[in-house]
């Protein structure tokens, strides 16, 4: 087995997620995408910041790697950043509309078109949002995770993105958050925990988040 490995699939913030990694570990992780590594991995990160279609597109131009990240995906533990929980879901609107890897269902929608409101705030206000979402923001655990220990509920985790994950199922929605829509924060099922928030950035709650992930051997 190949320890901690972040696959690199073309999308920035890597060695953000690495240094964490180190810090909370002590150990450097294997930054790759080498098709090998990846599916021989302990724990895999999936991260990514920019465009999806980026991501996807990697995966789409080397089967060989798409078929070794879903491969993991299916063994775990695996834990998906930002564009890591986008890309596990059936479709996003972003890049012009673009399947992802269909392994949660749900879609990926642009702020601006969102329909989950909020329980406060109006629809005026909801229109006046910033585009995009970016800063600290409450993430409320919705669902029961090993990945929330000595985490508390409500807890301020750091954002930035335009699009917005609304899962199909209830069951696979771990967190929430509200900006101007209620979406999902967090997504689990089996050996994956996926974030919209990025942890490596959120300071004493991301590195829990990530040591806990590190400390996890999935189901």
């Amino acid at each position: 087995m190949s320890g901690i490995v972040i696959a690199n699939l073309g999308t920035g913030n890597l060695r953000s997620v690495s240094k964490a990694v180190e810090f909370v570990s002590g150990h450097a992780a294997t930054v790759t995408a080498d098709p090998n590594i990846i599916e021989n991995a302990e724990h895999l990160i999936l991260p990514g910041q920019g465009a999806i279609g980026t991501w996807i597109n990697q995966l789409n131009l080397d089967p060989v790697l798409k078929k070794a990240v879903e491969s993991r995906v299916a063994h775990g533990p695996v834990l998906g950043i930002c564009l890591g929980l986008q890309a596990l879901f059936d479709h996003s609107d972003e890049s012009g509309g673009i399947y992802g890897l269909g392994i949660l269902p749900g879609s990926v929608r642009h702020f601006a078109n969102g329909h989950r409101e909020a329980d406060k705030g109006s629809v005026e206000e909801e229109h006046k949002l910033k585009i995009p979402h970016m800063g600290w923001n409450q993430v409320y655990q919705v669902g029961e995770h090993p990945l929330w220990q000595d985490i508390p509920d409500g807890e301020r985790f750091y954002f930035v993105h335009s699009y917005f994950v609304e899962a199909a199922n209830n069951v696979d929605e771990v967190g929430q958050c509200t900006y101007g829509n209620v979406f999902t924060a967090a997504a689990a099922r089996k050996n994956i925990f996926a974030t919209q928030f990025h942890p490596e950035k959120s300071q004493r709650a991301g590195l829990q988040l990530i040591k806990n992930f590190i400390n996890w051997n999935g189901v």
